[in-house]
């Protein structure tokens, strides 16, 4: 373990100033990923706690319980739930409710994808960043190549090129994980999305259900 931490060192030295903020880019795009993963995974595990909860309520028309259980709560399928049902006591029309909830979605889609895509661009600029140390690092391995001795110049040009290879190197090390990350969140932002459009379908079928019982009687 330590020699691998004394040869990622001297890796991370030779690397030259570009090693720098290639780190930092992954610092941030790590920070970012940490909290979004933690926010999702709460968010997830909420929505699914309130809707077994509510989910009972619903199929059995109890309305008013499940407007007072959605509006004490402050999770993304209660806001959603307490849109519709907000409406559901006001009108019966289902296209009034089915708006509402879509106006709901739309406030809810974009607090669950923020920051995510800062992710992807860390991972863009770790990649560039370490091309753009690798062409500065040859730039001055040849104007150094153009002064030495003849016979040195083999030597010398293969130890520079190796040299400023390594931000390349590093930024493809922090890119690619970031990138895969990005990809993970973003699956996950998608499931979320997916189970709030099923909650919300859910629920509108047992309104209208209810109401065109209730006019039919």
């Amino acid at each position: 373990m330590m020699e691998f931490i004394y040869s990622f060192v001297a890796f991370f030295v030779a690397g030259g100033p570009f090693m720098y903020p290639i780190m930092m880019v992954f610092a941030f795009g790590t920070s970012i990923a940490i909290e979004r993963y933690i926010t999702l995974t709460k968010v997830t595990a909420k929505n699914q706690s309130v809707w077994n909860r509510v989910r009972p309520v619903l199929m059995g028309g109890d309305f008013d319980k499940a407007r007072d259980m959605t509006s004490k709560d402050d999770s993304t399928i209660s806001r959603l739930l307490s849109m519709g049902l907000a409406r559901q006591g006001a009108v019966r029309r289902r296209e009034d409710i089915e708006i509402a909830m879509e106006e709901s979605m739309m406030e809810i889609i974009p607090q669950l994808e923020k920051r995510t895509p800062y992710i992807a661009l860390a991972s863009s600029i770790a990649t560039l960043l370490g091309l753009l140390g690798t062409i500065m690092g040859l730039i001055q391995a040849f104007t150094a190549v153009a002064n030495a001795n003849p016979a040195e110049k083999a030597d010398l040009l293969s130890a520079s090129i190796s040299v400023a290879m390594n931000t390349t190197a590093f930024g493809l090390m922090v890119a690619i994980p970031l990138l895969i990350t990005n990809s993970v969140l973003t699956a996950k932002t998608g499931q979320i999305v997916d189970s709030l459009e099923m909650a919300s379908v859910k629920a509108l079928n047992v309104i209208s259900t209810k109401a065109r019982r209730q006019v039919e009687a």
